[in-house]
Order: C-alpha cells, then sequence, then structure tokens
C-alpha cells in the first residue's frame, strides 16, 4: 500500500489542516513507522507547521530520515515551520538586537528572518517540481506566521499577494510579493509557507499521488481516517491527555468570548488554557480570533488539533477573513460543541472608528455573545486594574453584552485581590470574579506569541494555571447559544457612548 507519513512531534500543528487528507501514517521523534525506519517505509512524507525550530522540537533520529527520504528523490513537503526546517537557518532573533540562528537540514537553499503575517492568500506558480505540474492558475491558502522573510537561491515554486505584513497594510498593487515556496534542485522535496495547499488545490494532490504511483486512493483516504481519530484522541502531543467519548453532546454549540481592557491582558494564554481544558472533557472546541491575527489561536489548537478554519478570523472593518454574520450561521450548522472567541486589544479599540463593526465589542453586540472580561495587573497593579475592569463591565452592559465574569490575570497578591472583589461586585452587575496567579518560569521568551513561542512550554503551563485555579465546568456554563441579530450603525453605537 502507497504510505505517506505525517510527522507529529511536540511544537507541530498536525491537526491545523487536513493535508490533502493524504496522511496514512504518523511518524514521531524517533523517525519509526511501526517499528521500522520512515525512510524503508514511507513513499512521501509531509511536515506540518507550528514550533518546530524555536522549540528544538525534531531530534536526530527523524532528521536522519528526512535526509535519507530526500537523497533517495521521494517527495517531501514542509509547511511553514516545516520548510523552515528544510532550509539552511533561520533568524528567530524578532525583538532581539542581534540575530538568534537556529539551523535548518540544509535541503533547500533558502534562509528564514523575522516576517509577520496572516493572509488569506492567492499566489503564483513556478514550473519547477512535479508538485505543480498543470498548475496554471493561482494557488490558495493562507499564510500565518512571525517569521516568514524567505530569501535564498533555492527554484521557486511560489509568490504571494500578501496585504499586510508587521500589522500594516503594504500591497494595495497586488502584487506577487512575497517569497513563500521555494524546492531542492531535483525538485522532490518542497517547502511553502502557504496552509491549505493541498486541501484547497487538489491538481497537486493528484500530482502528488501521480509522483509515487499511489493505486488505491480510497485505502490512503480510509487509512487518513484513521490518523485524524488518533490526532483527535488526545490532548496536546505525546503527553498522555485522552479525549474522553462526549455522551450528551449539545445540538448546538455555544459561544464564549475572551475580552479584555487592553493588550498584555493574557488573553490567548487564557484561551489557550480553556481551549485545552474544555476538550480534556470531551468537548468540540472552535477557536477564533477576532481581527486579523489568527497566530494568537494556533497554541489553542494545538491542544485541540483544531483546524484553522475559512472563518477563523472574524472580520473588523477590512481586516480579517469571514464577517460575524456568516461565521455565526456556518458554526451553528457545524459540530462543534464550544466556540471560544478571542478579542483584540481592548474590547472597545475600533468602537469609533466609522467603519462598523470595527471592534470586539461589535461582535459581541451583533449576536450577543457572552463574555469572560480579562486584564493583567502587571502595569497599573490589582487596584487600577479593577477600576479599569469596572468601567469597561459598565459600558458593555451599556450596550447590551453580558458580561458573565471578570478575570484579573497576573495577581501577585491574595489580599489585595480580595479586598477588590466587593468594589467590583459592589459597583457592577457581574457576579463572579476570578483570579489567576502570577505565572513564574525561568524562560519567558517562548511565552510571546508575537516574538517567539514554544507551544509546548506554553501549553502546558497554560492548561495547568486554568485547571488549578479556575472552575472549568463553571466557565462552559457561561457559554450561550447564539444567532446573529445585527450590525449596530455608526449612528447607534456614536448614542450609546455619549
Amino acid at each position: 500500500m502507497t504510505r505517506i507519513g505525517l510527522a507529529y512531534v511536540s511544537g507541530a500543528v498536525p491537526g491545523f489542516e487536513d493535508f490533502g487528507n493524504l496522511p496514512t501514517d504518523i511518524v514521531k521523534e524517533n523517525g519509526l513507522v511501526d517499528g521500522l525506519k520512515a525512510s524503508d517505509q514511507l513513499d512521501a512524507l509531509i511536515i506540518p507547521g507550528g514550533t518546530l525550530i524555536e522549540s528544538n522540537d525534531i531530534n536526530m533520529d527523524l532528521n536522519k530520515e528526512i535526509k535519507k527520504m530526500a537523497g533517495d528523490g521521494k517527495p517531501i513537503i514542509g509547511i511553514c515551520a516545516g520548510f523552515q526546517l528544510l532550509s539552511n537557518q533561520i533568524d528567530i532573533g524578532r525583538k532581539s538586537p542581534v540575530p538568534i540562528v537556529k539551523d535548518g537540514l540544509g535541503i533547500i537553499d533558502v534562509n528564514f528572518s523575522p516576517l509577520i503575517t496572516s493572509d488569506r492568500v492567492k499566489a503564483k506558480v513556478f514550473d519547477n517540481s512535479f508538485l505543480v505540474k498543470n498548475q496554471t492558475e493561482d494557488v490558495d491558502g493562507f499564510h500565518t506566521h512571525t517569521y516568514g522573510k524567505v530569501e535564498g537561491d533555492a527554484k521557486p515554486l511560489f509568490y504571494s499577494q500578501v496585504q499586510r505584513m508587521n500589522y500594516g497594510d503594504v500591497n494595495k498593487e497586488a502584487e506577487y510579493n512575497i517569497f513563500s515556496g521555494a524546492c531542492n534542485d531535483d525538485g522532490n522535496v518542497i517547502g511553502t509557507m502557504i496552509h491549505g495547499i493541498l486541501d484547497e488545490n487538489p491538481i497537486l494532490v493528484n500530482n502528488l499521488l501521480e509522483q509515487i504511483d499511489a493505486e488505491n486512493i480510497d485505502e490512503i483516504y480510509n487509512k487518513n481516517i484513521e490518523v485524524k481519530k488518533y490526532l483527535q484522541s488526545e490532548v496536546g502531543i505525546n503527553n498522555n491527555i485522552k479525549v474522553p467519548q462526549l455522551e450528551n453532546k449539545p445540538k448546538k454549540p455555544k459561544y464564549l468570548m475572551i475580552g479584555s481592557n487592553g493588550s498584555d491582558s493574557g488573553k490567548t494564554f487564557i484561551m489557550t488554557g480553556l481551549a485545552g481544558a474544555i476538550r480534556k472533557r470531551g468537548y468540540k472546541v472552535a477557536l477564533l480570533k477576532v481581527g486579523p491575527d489568527v497566530r494568537d489561536i494556533i497554541p489553542g489548537l494545538y491542544l485541540t488539533k483544531g483546524k484553522m478554519e475559512d472563518f477563523a478570523s472574524i472580520k473588523i472593518g477590512h481586516l480579517g477573513w469571514a464577517d460575524i454574520e456568516s461565521t455565526i450561521k456556518t458554526l451553528n450548522s457545524s459540530d462543534y460543541d464550544i466556540v471560544l472567541i478571542e478579542g483584540v486589544m481592548s474590547v472597545f479599540t475600533g468602537l469609533l472608528n466609522e467603519k462598523v463593526p470595527f471592534s470586539a465589542a461589535e461582535i459581541a453586540m451583533s449576536s450577543n455573545i457572552p463574555m469572560i472580561l480579562a486584564s493583567g495587573v502587571n502595569k497599573g497593579g490589582i487596584e487600577s486594574a479593577a477600576i479599569d475592569l469596572v468601567s469597561h463591565a459598565n459600558m458593555l452592559e451599556k450596550f447590551g453584552v453580558s458580561v458573565e465574569a471578570i478575570l484579573l490575570n497576573k495577581v501577585y497578591n491574595e489580599n489585595i485581590f480580595d479586598n477588590v472583589v466587593p468594589y467590583i461586585k459592589n459597583n457592577t452587575n457581574v457576579k463572579k470574579v476570578l483570579k489567576l496567579p502570577k505565572l513564574k518560569s525561568a524562560d519567558m521568551r517562548g511565552f510571546i506569541p508575537e516574538v517567539e513561542i514554544r507551544y509546548e512550554l506554553f501549553t502546558s503551563h497554560a492548561m495547568d494555571l486554568i485547571e488549578n485555579n479556575l472552575n472549568i465546568d463553571e466557565i462552559i456554563d457561561m457559554a450561550r447559544e447564539v444567532e446573529f441579530e445585527k450590525i449596530y450603525s455608526f449612528e447607534e453605537i456614536k448614542s450609546k457612548v455619549i
């Protein structure tokens, strides 16, 4: 039987996309498939995205098998971090005064350095590999990465149209402005920054199947179903947290937004921990982000093995992938049980932009989405955070948004927290006031999604902190079924503010 491997190692996101429903076998850190060397058993290999470089999570055993397959002329497709692994070197020194260089395997002659993009894209194709044979039109997919600047002498495969990079609009002329795919000289080893490249472009899938002389295609797809069941059987990767079968699944998904009073509140950390803890109870969890920066939900998807859905980025203004109305409609007919939505900056950032919606508050208003309102206390102290949260909660109530709980994050003094709880409860209608303690870790660089993140480290700490300090069943009960109602006009918003 034709066998296509999928690298399944800590720091990878093997559930992030379907990879054309092709993987038939899991390949772990030891480089073995059914106890035998992957290079002897596999016809092709797919290396998914993740934090393989930041985390140093692919060891020498698997590296040897990758090099052996490449030398034998077998197809290897590396996506995002998988591409980085196949490259010469990667500078992961974003916001560092000097480069922080990690070595790749040197199979594809390119180097990587910091560049942030999170767009749905179309990409121009260059005929330098079997993979793109007969692909005369642009390919579709999406970018979501921090270290995506590709430079080098390798044969190009793709150049993407990227509208935004490093948080700014840059491409009004719709040029193919990002080098996003390349191959080795023989064309059998392919690297690309385009996620969904096999899911959204069937010609590429057919080319791969032809290249490896696949005969019984149905058998491949049936084996892929088993692979997906395996992926969904545990929370995270290789940590022995099994997902139970849920007996009484909700008929429709229930929604909960994690909003805040500003950046650096810990929304991503909180959402990641909740995603893992809720998945651990057997619920299928959808993760969404208000606005374009879907990188924030990837740590949660690492735990849930969820897909980066076409609607994962909720549009605000011209930023994002899918409007809230179509997103709610799609989700309400899906098999998801719980939908967690991460806000952007403060829930009110963008509220008075004449383009609507332009804030997390407006997204919540549009569909009566309940909210946990969080604030980090590390900047102005617990007292200032409490005062700010009261103001935010009362304004949200004025807008008709139900704040189910207020959460103070990074709490450093329990006595001060206990003293502000009555103030919050006496000055809002919020019944639940929750806290998370300040996280103490020796390696905080691996905890910053916008700079450098190590998924295994980040997610394990997030789950531990959430499960040890919050009542997960209570959090689940805060979620509600919703329906889209309306987008409030700019004049309606101004009238409520004034």
